[in-house]
């Protein structure tokens, strides 16, 4: 092929494995190559894709390790990160996908990508909301906080909900599929502008910052009396032991993520486990791609609930793919307020 029909591709590369502590903007590079628009001849079930928006989530921390035996596989030293995102198809040998298309699901950290065998891949078919919503609200967010929320906690008409990170990408919808089910539902956050959000626009019927609570157990008691039916968990540790502490009979946890160990040498210990047998407590642990098969249902559910204005989603964006390695590392320390993501192309 012509010389010509090469474009430069902007990646961000991971320099090297890091095992332990907070990731830096160092530990990543942004590195200048070219491509070809077209699948290279030959390649069947192949798509090349423009990368329209990327989004940063925490599970991508322990992908910065070198891991054995993981549900998500390591990156790659000098390979250009991968994630969820939104694109544009720009050429294709698939079947199943034409130019123009629009797609969410697993793509690179890069302007442009090939795509061999596009499993993680989703249709775009509603365009007439933000398109990045399907980074976040309509994506891989939205399906996890639907499927702890509906699938593993079964929840019910006026029970109490508690939600940990509430003012992030999942833990924003858990508290609003909450309160449209007639729950009462408390977050925890780590700033006054999180706080703010959770009561007045998210809804939540409470909110606390967890950083200003000297006794975790002594906070939940204040806006649990009666304890806690279900527990939504995305932080772990301390807060997952006065959790524990807090939990009514039968009362349901889903453990979504535990942030505050990610960059840890060693997890920290749970002491209060054994509350679990007498309160006959379920905790259970779950990946959101196991769950795909509930994505149409999870849009039936959704898409009428943003058209009424009963769902409100906050992003937190962030200019060009220049931006996105900061970006990253802003959700280990709670820089984000809301569901970050990138803008690598608006068009």
């Amino acid at each position: 092929m012509a010389d010509e029909a090469l474009v430069k591709n902007k990646q961000v590369v991971l320099k090297n494995y890091v095992n332990a502590g907070l990731p830096k903007e160092s530990d990543m590079e942004i590195k200048e190559k070219s491509i070809q628009l077209k699948v290279p001849e030959g390649t069947k079930d192949s798509i090349l894709v423009k990368n329209l928006y990327i989004s940063c989530d925490p599970y991508m921390r322990n992908r910065m390790k070198k891991l054995e035996d993981s549900y998500v596989p390591s990156f790659e030293p000098g390979s250009a990160i991968s994630g969820y995102g939104v694109a544009k198809v720009v050429d294709s040998t698939h079947p199943e996908y034409k130019n123009g298309d629009l797609v969410w699901g697993m793509t690179g950290w890069e302007e442009y990508s090939l795509l061999t065998a596009p499993g993680l891949l989703f249709k775009i078919q509603h365009t007439d909301v933000p398109l990045t919503y399907y980074t976040g609200l309509l994506g891989m967010a939205g399906m996890t906080a639907y499927t702890g929320f509906y699938e593993i906690c079964t929840p019910k008409k006026g029970e109490y909900v508690y939600v940990s990170a509430a003012s992030g990408a999942v833990g924003q919808l858990v508290g609003q599929f909450a309160k449209l089910l007639g729950c009462y539902v408390v977050g925890s956050a780590g700033s006054k502008e999180k706080i703010d959000l959770l009561k007045n626009k998210f809804g939540f019927d409470g909110a606390f910052n967890y950083k200003e609570e000297p006794d975790l157990d002594a906070a939940l008691k204040r806006y649990f009396p009666e304890g806690i039916d279900i527990y939504f968990e995305n932080v772990g540790g301390k807060m997952l032991d006065a959790v524990l502490l807090n939990m009514r009979v039968h009362g349901r946890i889903a453990v979504c993520g535990m942030i505050s160990q990610y960059n840890n040498d060693k997890p920290e210990a749970t002491h209060n486990l054994m509350y679990i047998i007498p309160k006959r407590v379920r905790m259970q642990g779950f990946i959101v791609t196991d769950f795909y098969h509930l994505y149409p249902k999870y849009l039936e559910m959704v898409i009428p609930s943003i058209k009424e204005g009963k769902i409100t989603y906050i992003e937190d964006v962030a200019e060009g793919i220049e931006s996105a390695p900061t970006a990253l590392i802003g959700l280990f320390i709670g820089r984000n307020v809301g569901k970050q993501l990138v803008v690598v192309s608006r068009d």
